[in-house]
């Protein structure tokens, strides 16, 4: 692909802002481990919840949802899909909690609900798991996104995508720590959103398209359509029939949400979004932040993506690796200059997600294993050092892994199932006080187990695996969690009167504290109904405005307002944030 100067400057810009970024963060970020990890506390709810959508719009996403339009319709994108409902109860049950647990990283939790020995290996060992092995999975897939762009694209080799694009976004991760990351964010995914749109606008107005309507009209309906169909439906001869199983997406919407780990829709909050959540001010900008990245996260990106990856059907009908259709649009069909802006905008893509996961991973590293069990007792500035130089180590790593990784789908599918069955345990902590630290160790174990079993003895494949490893998962957790004596009442009660959890799991534990009984579940549950609602009808009203008509729109968009009106009235009502008793 020829780049002009033009072309060069848009691509040259989006590293400049970057490093211009870190530079000048680099000393508030340095100031304390708190700085450097949760920004002192400070965040108001648009920079938080914006630094968490941006992390999710990595150069991976926009070629993954290519693959998937591509392989399985619009309704393949159920995979990522099917966690609004999980990042709903984040925002109304547990936004506020993780504000009040007051700690620096959610593997420290272990510790703050926990005690002993079971509390500290816990913590120790979901530090090493989380920061090391899957983190660099989860950033090697995000690096061979970007290597296959850049391969498409600029003909680079894997190795020097690879390099070049880590080294940049290393050096300001390492130097600014989380006020450089968010800030970052901020302008890399206002980037990114304008060059994926820009795509969009452009691959419409090719003639072998001929806008939304000749688009549609060249797809199978069954292609189009936002939900699997019962019953059979005849290939066109223009373009493959594409379609998702109808049990693959009941699993989708029944289990994997609530049951799975999965970076950014961990069930209960978790990693990074749990890191912009108690870097929030206060409990309000902690679920304002989470509900915003939640509606921008479903709401606001996908369509653009969804566009593309229909178009690469019928530009490229018979392309082998359907993720690099996206890509390929890009190369052949935009003008000079966009074609700089959009490469600048998944380099913005691109860095946001591993700044965020570098800062991420590594403050588990520093602070809940090098700090908690190695170095206990240096001052603030060592402790920043040696963030900055783990944030170098990660970075190298998930560069060796990259060459390990076949496909971005691969890759998910790997963190989907090896953390299956894992989510209730963490839903349930917050909300049950006979969860006690060997619950989740035996449901880590368990899905680990479950996971390589299936794999080693079974030609089960995803996402019927969820199944399985699901059902084996909770058995072990619950059996375990009978089997072994409840944490001590006085740090059940520490905790209860540290975070305030509602409902009846806290029922006796607020008794012995003599405490009134905890509040009811009921408006919780209410705000979580009308915020699911409100993200799947704004999702599919703007679907079917750009692939359907505006009639066919208006009863999806009527319930979204509906639905975003009452929760809007009903958390003023309520007051935005609990009062602590």
């Amino acid at each position: 692909m020829l780049l002009t100067p033009l072309d060069w400057g848009f691509i040259v810009a989006s590293f400049l802002v970057s490093i211009g970024i870190g530079l000048a963060m680099s000393r508030r970020g340095g100031r304390s481990v708190a700085d450097y990890f949760l920004t002192g506390r400070s965040l108001p709810w648009w920079l938080a919840g914006t630094s968490m959508v941006a992390t999710t719009f990595a150069a991976d996403t926009p070629l993954a949802v290519s693959g998937l339009v591509a392989r399985d319709g619009i309704a393949g994108n159920w995979i990522w899909w099917s966690a609004a409902s999980g990042s709903m109860l984040t925002v109304f049950f547990f936004a506020r909690l993780w504000r009040r647990a007051g700690i620096l990283t959610d593997v420290e939790f272990a510790e703050l609900r926990y005690s002993g020995r079971p509390a500290a290996l816990l913590r120790g060992f979901r530090a090493v798991y989380l920061g090391l092995p899957i983190n660099c999975v989860i950033m090697g897939w995000v690096n061979l996104a970007m290597a296959k762009i850049l391969a498409v694209t600029l003909g680079w080799d894997q190795l020097t995508a690879v390099m070049v694009s880590l080294a940049f976004t290393g050096v300001y991760a390492s130097l600014a720590g989380l006020w450089g990351v968010v800030i970052a964010d901020f302008v890399q995914f206002t980037f990114a959103m304008v060059g994926s749109v820009a795509l969009a606008w452009f691959v419409l107005r090719l003639p072998e398209i001929g806008g939304l309507s000749g688009l549609a009209a060249a797809l199978p309906e069954q292609t189009l359509a936002f939900t699997p169909r019962f019953g059979t439906v005849s290939a066109t001869d223009a373009v493959t029939l594409v379609a998702l199983p109808v049990a693959t997406f009941l699993t989708y919407v029944t289990v994997q949400w609530w049951a799975s780990w999965y970076p950014g829709q961990e069930p209960g909050g978790g990693g990074y979004v749990a890191q912009r959540m108690m870097s929030a001010r206060d409990e309000r900008h902690s679920l304002l932040a989470t509900l915003w990245f939640t509606i921008a996260h479903y709401c606001l990106r996908p369509w653009p993506w969804v566009i593309v990856g229909l178009a690469s059907l019928v530009l490229y009908p018979d392309l082998v690796d359907k993720e690099a259709g996206y890509v390929m649009v890009l190369r052949d069909h935009l003008p000079p200059g966009w074609r700089g802006l959009l490469l600048g905008a998944f380099f913005a893509a691109y860095m946001s997600t591993i700044s965020t996961q570098l800062n991420w991973g590594t403050s588990y590293l520093v602070n809940d294993v090098y700090r908690r069990f190695l170095r206990t007792t240096e001052d603030e500035r060592h402790y920043v050092t040696a963030s900055r130089v783990v944030t170098l180590l990660l970075m190298v790593l998930s560069a060796i892994v990259t060459f390990y990784l076949e496909s971005i789908r691969q890759a998910w599918e790997f963190v989907l199932e090896s953390g299956a069955g894992i989510g209730l345990v963490l839903i349930l902590r917050w909300y049950w006080w006979r969860v006690n630290a060997w619950s989740e160790i035996a449901a880590m174990a368990g899905a680990a187990l479950g996971f390589t079993a299936l794999k080693l003895f079974t030609t089960i494949v995803f996402p019927y695996t969820l199944l399985a490893v699901v059902a084996w998962t909770t058995v072990c957790w619950m059996v375990v969690t009978w089997l072994t004596p409840p944490e001590s009442d006085d740090r059940l009660i520490a905790f209860y009167l540290k975070v305030r959890p509602d409902g009846p799991g806290w029922a006796r534990i607020a008794a012995l504290a003599g405490e009134p009984p905890p509040g009811s579940l009921r408006p919780l549950l209410l705000q979580w109904a009308a915020g699911t609602t409100l993200v799947y009808s704004t999702l599919f009203g703007t679907g079917t405005l750009l692939l359907r008509s505006a009639a066919e729109a208006l009863p999806f968009l009527t319930i979204a307002l509906i639905a975003g009106g009452w929760l809007l009235r009903d958390l003023h009502n309520r007051g935005w944030h609990t009062v602590v008793r």
